[in-house]
């Protein structure tokens, strides 16, 4: 049998088919694309919108897929809690569809779209369908059914490239062709990035019915929905938090930025950077989809605090060495985003540091609830949400999108702080503070090397990055070859 790190890996791996590969889709073909058949303008539209996407989600969510978990984990109710969690989704999502469609001139001119409101209408579906699938995906889940996942999500997202390509690449250089004229309109322009994902979004609501299906083996049980949400809703203020942390940014740099520096361009050029940090954004994003069903399953063995205090440093490992490979290899990365984006490189590694550091976070988060504390958790990320919009609202009308990259780190920096000083009393785990920060130093070491001394030179460069990315491994390798070799089998 598996040791259960092997298996958490083994699934982040797994896992990674279904969000590191369509993502990785995303970057190689989506971004380079969008980079070069957009103005940086434009492409700033793209970007904030979005940015509007990740804020309703969790506001559409409002924290049921952790609570489905806990509550579906360990229990022999499991059909009863995804029936009733899904039919609330179900419930808001369309409630949120009706409203928004009710009400959408008012609110294209408040978001300043009033000329396209069609954009607004396409992007609530987009989320609506995002948000009701979220529980479906989260039962695949928790029976552990990755390559389920993960082939869902390759359709979905092969389907929302395809179509990228054939509106925004094909159609533009065939409107001659009759039956082009007939699906295509060249006034729609960036709409068309909308209009792709809403049908991919749609075929993989129609792939995931069987699931869906599924729920009707119960029924909804008020009682079970009162309990999941007193559980559930701090974690939406927490996840509005969250968000705010994470895109608050993009809407506010619209705004901050001083006209006569054209803001939209400054997002289009931010938004286009931030992606180059991918590699990151995925790896901590596919091992948070494998960890928390994990944490929870393991929660009641006698070795689950050491077992979490080994996670962590194994995430934090992996999570420096990409780092590392990222920024000793800048200058083949830059070439995914067009030459007019490129200008913004220099924040690239604050960027990679700070979703680094907002997984450590994550990891850090299973002591508020696991102990059922989850306002803890609300109020740890509305303070890194205070300390995002105060950073933001001073610093961008002097420095632009650099004072946003600098406020995810700080931000993300001082939840990790505090979170881990109320885990010590709350629920202590041994964590390996003292090799992990040193891992971290040795990590910026190089990376300060790398840019006093690194940046003139041509022919060796390749050679010395390697070699530099070797020592940090082999390092780490030497001084934890006793909890490597504990993990063998």
């Amino acid at each position: 049998m598996k040791h259960p790190i092997k298996q958490l890996f083994g699934q982040t791996a797994v896992y990674g088919l279904g969000i590191v590969l369509p993502r990785l889709l995303n970057y190689l073909l989506l971004t380079p694309f969008y980079t070069r058949v957009f103005e940086r303008a434009t492409y700033g539209i793209v970007t904030e919108l979005y940015a509007y996407v990740v804020f309703l989600l969790v506001i559409l969510t409002y924290g049921m897929e952790t609570g489905y978990f806990r509550y579906a984990s360990n229990s022999e109710q499991k059909e009863k809690v995804y029936t009733t969690v899904l039919s609330s989704l179900f419930i808001s999502s369309v409630l949120f569809v009706g409203l928004v469609w009710i009400w959408v001139r008012p609110i294209s001119s408040v978001l300043g779209y009033s000329q396209h409101p069609e954009y607004i209408k396409w992007l609530t579906a987009i989320v609506a369908i995002d948000a009701f699938t979220t529980i479906p995906f989260a039962r695949i889940r928790l029976y552990n059914k990755p390559l389920k996942y993960a082939l869902i999500r390759i359709v979905e997202v092969s389907i929302n490239i395809g179509l990228n390509l054939f509106f925004l690449h094909y159609c533009p250089h065939h409107t001659d062709a009759q039956w082009i004229q007939s699906v295509y309109n060249e006034q729609i322009g960036v709409g068309y990035v909308l209009i792709s994902n809403l049908i991919a979004s749609s075929i993989k609501l129609l792939i995931l019915i069987p699931d869906i299906l599924a729920a009707f083996r119960s029924v909804f049980e008020l009682s079970l929905f009162r309990k999941i949400f007193s559980y559930s809703y701090p974690l939406l203020i927490a996840g509005l938090a969250g968000t705010i942390n994470e895109a608050l940014d993009r809407i506010l740099l619209k705004h901050l930025i001083p006209l006569d520096q054209n803001p939209m361009e400054q997002l289009g050029i931010y938004g286009a950077n931030y992606k180059l940090a991918v590699l990151m954004t995925l790896f901590v994003q596919m091992f948070k989809y494998a960890a928390e069903p994990f944490f929870f399953s393991k929660s009641e063995e006698k070795d689950a605090k050491k077992l979490y205090a080994d996670v962590m440093l194994f995430f934090v490992v992996a999570g420096l060495f990409i780092f590392l490979l990222v920024i000793l290899y800048l200058n083949y990365f830059i070439l995914f985003i067009g030459s007019d984006f490129r200008e913004g490189v220099n924040i690239v590694p604050v960027v990679l540091l700070a979703n680094l550091v907002m997984g450590i976070f994550f990891n850090l988060s299973i002591w508020y609830k696991l102990t059922n504390k989850t306002r803890y958790g609300a109020v740890l990320v509305i303070m890194g949400a205070l300390i995002t919009v105060i950073i933001n609202t001073l610093f961008i009308p002097r420095y632009g999108y650099v004072a946003s990259a600098w406020a995810h780190l700080i931000c993300y920096t001082t939840m990790v702080i505090v979170s881990y000083a109320w885990s010590r009393k709350h629920y202590a785990i041994p964590y390996q503070t003292g090799r992990i920060l040193a891992y971290i130093g040795l990590a910026l070491a190089i990376y300060i090397f790398n840019e006093l001394f690194l940046q003139e030179i041509n022919g060796y460069k390749n050679l010395v990055a390697l070699l530099l990315l070797l020592l940090f491994s082999g390092t780490v390798i030497w001084a934890e070859r006793k909890t490597f070799n504990a993990y063998k089998s």
